[in-house]
């Protein structure tokens, strides 16, 4: 079982940490994720020996004892030095960072949830932390939304949509025969959701600006 963990480095569940709960985790440092290099990267984890050496193999074109002897085909997965040297010392202050974004997506939440807003937030389950990849919102419809973005970049505030199109609607999986309407809590959601800023170092100010943005326009649509 491999887990899909490119957004979770540093969620804990139930006690065990995103990365740790399959065979192998699959992890992502591309800058826009909560562990981030300033180009592409990422890391698989595992706790298995006989399935790490697989991996390194797997890494380096599929080399075997040494990098002529190739036993298997492979790829050229290493991650690169400058990239490694930025990870580094990010990786030191990684925890300070997590309780960082935990207390951002809080005041987030409380500032939001004060406005009596009919925005949909995101939460945790209990015996949960998450790692606040994004911070992402539901507005009331596609129009709402649209309204919203449109505001806060008036405010040179940006905001994303990651997911526009719900995986059963892409292209790639168009041979299973899927077609809108049949998932439509997936599609009414990807109509809705949009992302506002989130990182370790977001101040009080910014959040209250952002926020008082976010109470016009919910308001306003």
């Amino acid at each position: 079982m491999i887990e899909d963990a490119a957004q979770s480095f540093g969620v804990e569940y139930k006690g065990r940490m995103a990365g740790s709960l399959a065979h192998a985790g699959c992890t992502s440092f591309f800058p826009a994720k909560p562990l981030g290099c300033y180009g592409d990267g990422g890391a698989v984890l595992t706790d298995s020996d006989d399935l790490a050496e697989i991996l390194k193999s797997i890494r380096i074109h599929g080399k075997g004892k040494d990098k002529y002897d190739n036993v298997r085909p492979g790829i050229n997965g290493r991650l690169d030095t400058l990239q490694a040297a930025i990870l580094l010392p990010k990786l030191d202050i990684f925890p300070h960072e997590l309780v960082s974004r935990r207390r951002i997506a809080r005041n987030y939440t409380d500032l939001l949830t004060a406005q009596n807003t009919s925005l949909i937030l995101p939460g945790v389950f209990s015996g949960m932390k998450s790692a606040w990849a994004q911070y992402s919102i539901l507005a009331q419809d596609a129009r709402a939304r649209q309204a919203i973005q449109d505001r806060l970049q008036e405010n040179s505030i940006p905001t994303a949509v990651y997911y526009p199109t719900p995986l059963h609607l892409q292209t790639a999986f168009a041979h299973l025969g899927n077609k809108k309407g049949d998932f439509p809590v997936s599609e009414d959601c990807a109509e809705r959701i949009f992302s506002i800023p989130m990182h370790p170092y977001l101040t009080v100010a910014d959040l209250k600006k952002i926020c008082s943005i976010l109470h016009v326009d919910n308001h306003a649509a």
